[in-house]
């Protein structure tokens, strides 16, 4: 469960009753939208279905029974959440916003480079002042990851930006191989990899463009420094390598 403080009211009127939820604001937008996966007890601040959820008081169970053809709060919930409206105060508001916004700039700093600095990614800071000269509005009612593209299109005016993805070979020594290509792996796709004779681990990764930097930390970090990594340009080359 969640706290009181993380929980917005989800309240639907019907029958000349009223029903108040208290659950997680994105998991109550995910359950509009019909793509929640999660476990609802994860999501909500209390297992109970109220009429006034800020005094703690109830509905009748007559009136439970009439609109919902059940008692179950677990199976009422959701259908509170589904047909009814999603409560928030100025101060949530604010805070689902600032939080997006966070959700929004990692996004794009994860995927973009800037074309005419030689792909070089741009850094969270520089995303976030462009998105602010852009005048770019951030809708705390939508996921960040659907808000992208529009972000993109008022950014492209303030500074150069392109989502692309690169391709890295690493070649990790024997001594660092094991704990290294564990954390390699998880910054994309791995194209092939080979075990060399002498222990030490060749990779090729593709991932986005953005994490070129942060992936060199990590190689480095590993590696004691001692890993060797290569930019491919071309993916047709992998089949010559």
């Amino acid at each position: 469960m969640i706290s009181l403080d993380e929980a917005v009211t989800a309240r639907l009127e019907s029958h000349g009753a009223r029903f108040e939820v208290l659950v997680d604001p994105d998991a109550a937008l995910a359950i509009k939208r019909g793509d929640f996966e999660d476990d609802l007890e994860d999501v909500i601040a209390a297992e109970d279905v109220f009429e006034n959820a800020s005094r703690g008081d109830r509905p009748a169970e007559d009136d439970l029974e009439k609109v919902f053809d059940t008692t179950d709060p677990m199976e009422i919930i959701p259908e509170v959440i589904r047909e009814g409206e999603i409560q928030i105060t100025a101060d949530q508001r604010r805070e689902m916003q600032e939080r997006k916004r966070k959700q929004l700039i990692d996004t794009i700093t994860r995927n973009a480079v800037n074309p005419q600095m030689d792909n070089a990614p741009h850094p969270p800071e520089r995303i976030d002042n462009a998105l602010e000269e852009a005048g770019f509005t951030v809708d705390p009612m939508e996921p960040a990851q659907q808000q992208v593209d529009d972000a993109l299109d008022d950014l492209r005016p303030v500074i150069p930006i392109r989502f692309e993805e690169v391709t890295m070979a690493v070649q990790i020594p024997a001594e660092h191989a094991g704990s290294a290509q564990s954390k390699i792996r998880e910054f994309g796709d791995l194209e092939r990899e080979e075990w060399q004779a002498d222990g030490s681990w060749i990779g090729v990764l593709t991932f986005p463009a953005g994490l070129q930097n942060e992936f060199y930390d990590t190689v480095n970090e590993h590696s004691s420094g001692e890993a060797e990594t290569e930019l491919i340009k071309d993916k047709d080359d992998l089949n010559t390598r």
